[in-house]
C-alpha cells in the first residue's frame, strides 16, 4: 500500500515546534542559572548553530524532493554506511527520547492529578507510550491534527511569560536590574551553557524525518523547518532571559519549575500550580510527535533493507503499525530499565544519551550539503558550502563540549548498528537471483 502524503505546512511546523518543546525548557532556566550571563551567549551560539543546520536540512529538503528523508540526503553524498549510521543513532534516539518523556511526565501527572500518585510510576509511563501509538494507529492525519492542538496549547505558557517580562519592562523596568548574575564569563563556562541548550533545540529536523507523507516537500520541509527554529530561538531566549534576570540567581538554580516560582512572585501565589498542566500538555504533545516521527523513520528503514520489510505495513488508516508496536516495545523496555535508578538521575541519564545519538545525523547532513556543492548536477552558490562548513564545525563544537561520556556513547550506538547492517547486506545479497 502507498503511503499517503498527509503533512502539509502547519502539521509540520507543529512537528517541529512541538518535538523541540518538550519538558526540558520547563527547568533549563534552573540548569543554566549558575552560568549566568554565560547562559545567554551560550543560547546565542546554540541558536546560531542550529538555525544553521534548519537551513541545511531545508536545502537538502529543496535538492531532493521525492527523498522519503536525511538517510537519502546521506546516502547520495557520502554513501550507504554513513547514512546508515547516523539514521540508526537517531532512530534509537527516537524510542529512547519517548521513554523519557514518559519518565519525566509521570512526575508532573502527579502534582495536576494527586490521585495517580497512588499508581506504579512504571504502569504511568508504560500506559503513556502505548496511549499514543493507540492515537498514531488511527493515522497520519490524526497524529499530526493531535500535534497542531498540542503545540498550540503548549505554547500559551511560554507566550503569557513573554508578555509577563515585556509589561514589567513598561511598567517597572528597574526590576531587571535588581538580581543581575554575578559570574564571570568564560570560555568554558560558554561551551558547557550552549551544549545544556542544545538539548533543548533538538528537534529541528521533525518535518524532514517523514519527508515521503509531506505534501509538496520541497516547500513545506524548508518552510516550516525554519520557521518552527526561528519561532523557537526566540521564544527560548526570551523567556530564559526573564527567568535569569526576574529571579535571584540561587533561588533559580535551585528552583524545580523555574517558571512557577516566576508567575508566584510576579502574578500571585498559586498561579504557578497552573502551569504545571501546560507542562503536562507539553510533554504529551512531544510524545504524540515523537511517537509518529519513529514510526515513520521505522518504516523508511525497511524500505531502505535496514529492517525487516514487515515494518512497512500499513492499517486500514495508513499507519505504520509493526513500526509503531515495535518501538514502543523498545521504548517500553528501557522505561523499565530505567526505573531501577531514580526518576532524575534516569530523565538525565536518557537525555545526554538521545543528544549524542542526534548529533551524528545533524554532522552528516552538514557534510552531505558540503559534499553536493562540490558533485551537483547543477552549480550551487558557494553560500551553501560556507553554510554546510559552519554547520559541520558547529556539531564538532557541540561534541566537544558535550564532553567525553556523551561522546563515547555515540560512538558504541554507532557500533551498535553494525551487525544488523552486515547482516542485513548479506541477506538481500543472498536474495539476489
Amino acid at each position: 500500500m502507498q503511503q499517503p502524503k498527509e503533512l502539509g505546512f502547519w502539521m509540520c511546523t507543529a512537528l517541529v515546534v512541538g518535538n523541540t518543546i518538550g519538558m526540558g525548557i520547563f527547568v533549563l532556566p534552573a540548569s543554566l542559572a549558575p552560568y549566568g550571563f554565560n547562559a545567554m551567549l551560550g543560547w546565542g551560539v546554540t541558536v546560531l548553530g542550529m538555525t544553521m543546520l534548519a537551513r541545511v536540512f531545508a536545502q537538502l529538503a529543496r535538492e531532493f524532493p521525492a527523498a522519503d528523508g536525511p538517510y537519502t540526503y546521506i546516502e547520495q553524498t557520502t554513501g550507504k554506511l554513513p547514512a546508515y549510521i547516523a539514521i540508526w543513532c537517531y532512530w534509537v534516539s527516537c524510542w529512547i527520547t519517548n521513554a523519557a518523556l514518559a519518565i519525566g511526565l509521570v512526575g508532573y501527572l502527579g502534582k495536576v492529578l494527586p490521585g495517580l500518585d497512588a499508581v506504579s510510576p512504571v504502569v504511568l509511563a508504560t500506559a503513556l507510550i502505548w496511549l499514543f501509538v493507540g492515537i498514531n494507529l488511527l493515522g497520519v492525519r490524526t497524529g499530526g491534527g493531535v500535534q497542531i492542538v498540542t503545540t498550540v496549547l503548549k505554547l500559551l505558557p511560554m507566550l503569557f511569560i513573554l508578555g509577563l517580562g515585556a509589561w514589567l519592562l513598561l511598567t517597572e523596568p528597574s526590576v531587571y536590574a535588581r538580581h543581575v548574575p554575578a559570574t564571570p564569563i568564560t570560555l568554558e563556562a560558554l561551551m558547557a551553557a550552549s551544549t545544556i541548550a542544545l538539548f533543548a533545540m533538538l528537534g529541528i529536523e521533525s518535518a524532514a524525518v517523514p519527508a515521503g507523507r509531506v505534501r509538496d516537500p520541497e516547500k513545506n520541509i524548508p518552510r516550516s523547518t525554519l520557521f518552527g527554529t526561528l519561532l523557537m530561538a526566540v521564544i527560548y531566549i526570551g523567556v530564559s532571559a526573564m527567568a535569569m534576570l526576574l529571579l535571584e540567581q540561587e533561588q533559580l538554580a535551585q528552583s524545580s519549575a523555574p517558571f512557577a516560582d516566576l508567575l508566584d512572585q510576579f502574578v500571585g501565589a498559586g498561579n504557578g500550580r497552573l502551569l504545571s498542566v501546560f507542562v503536562v500538555i507539553s510533554g504529551l504533545g512531544a510524545l504524540n510527535g515523537w511517537t509518529l516521527l519513529v514510526s515513520e523513520l521505522t518504516a523508511s528503514m525497511g524500505r531502505h533493507g535496514f529492517l525487516p520489510q514487515s515494518v512497512r505495513r500499513l492499517n486500514s488508516r495508513g499507519a505504520p503499525w509493526i513500526a509503531l508496536a515495535s518501538t514502543a516495545v523498545l521504548a517500553t523496555a528501557m522505561v523499565l530499565m530505567n526505573y531501577s535508578k531514580s526518576m532524575v538521575d534516569g530523565f538525565t541519564f536518557l537525555s545526554q544519551v538521545v543528544t549524542a545519538a542526534n548529533l551524528p545525523l545533524y554532522l552528516l547532513c552538514a557534510i552531505a550539503l558540503v559534499v553536493l556543492t562540490r558533485r551537483g548536477t547543477r552549480k550551487l552558490p558557494g553560500s551553501l558550502f560556507v553554510l554546510g562548513i559552519f554547520g559541520t564545525v558547529y556539531v564538532v563544537f557541540a561534541f566537544v563540549g558535550l564532553g567525553r561520556e556523551p561522546f563515547v556513547w555515540s560512538l558504541v550506538l554507532g557500533a551498535a548498528g553494525l551487525p544488523l547492517y552486515w547482516f542485513m547486506r548479506r541477506r538481500r545479497a543472498s536474495e539476489l537471483p
